[in-house]
């Protein structure tokens, strides 16, 4: 099964910290977070990726054109333009092999059990399943609320506080996701895609395991104390 990987966003809020890399390249503890990203998937058995990147592509292209595991094939899909987190997974249509396929958000890690989050989609004959990480305080993270049989019946990116599920930033798909993606223009898999599919295809799987994202400076410190 392929996994895409975003990776193409701006990190304006990280310009202080991070202004000659892109955000996912961060380094953390003398490597890019980026790898700490790809190390779990293949932990887990993956070994197709393609690297949806836009901004500062090269600076990636240029990194990992210069590794030697042969374990692993990792393809570039670039973007011109920035096209979000669906216009990404749209752009890279083409070079996405077979009917189901995980997608991964660059910037954040979640070391949850994937092999079961695929049996999970499987089970349900999920059209897209989505894993959902607690935390104590969602203001600033996409809220779920799951209805009988983990169905998602609202996702709201960013409108809620408290304690809750949030969306940890690994997804399931199959094929015919891409259709609800218009080529060629921005849209967000967060305010377009998962809204429209809420109550009609979408389900959540939890996991205990933290959601580490590094999306602003103070994240990007904890990032550091989490790995060795």
């Amino acid at each position: 099964m392929d996994v895409v990987i975003l990776t193409g966003g701006l990190g304006s809020r990280l310009r202080s910290l991070v202004s000659d890399r892109p955000k996912t390249m961060a380094s953390i503890n003398g490597r890019p977070f980026l790898d700490r990203v790809l190390e779990h998937l293949q932990g887990s058995g993956f070994c197709r990726f393609i690297l949806c990147a836009g901004y500062m592509a090269d600076y990636i292209s240029d990194y990992y054109s210069q590794s030697n595991d042969s374990s692993r094939e990792l393809i570039l899909s670039r973007e011109v333009l920035p096209l979000g987190t669906a216009g990404a997974v749209k752009n890279a249509e083409p070079l996405i092999h077979g009917d189901s396929f995980l997608v991964v958000n660059g910037d954040s890690f979640c070391a949850a059990d994937l092999i079961a989050f695929m049996n999970f989609h499987q089970k349900h004959a999920s059209l897209a399943s989505i894993v959902l990480a607690h935390v104590e305080e969602v203001a600033s993270y996409g809220t779920v609320t799951r209805g009988q049989g983990d169905r998602i019946i609202r996702f709201e990116e960013k409108a809620a506080s408290g304690p809750g599920w949030i969306n940890a930033g690994i997804y399931l798909f199959e094929r015919d996701v891409l259709s609800l993606i218009p080529p060629a223009s921005a849209s967000s898999l967060e305010k377009d895609v998962f809204p429209r599919l809420a109550g009609n295809g979408l389900y959540g799987f939890s996991t205990r395991e933290p959601m580490i994202d590094i999306g602003t400076p103070e994240r990007l410190l904890t990032a550091l104390k989490a790995f060795p």
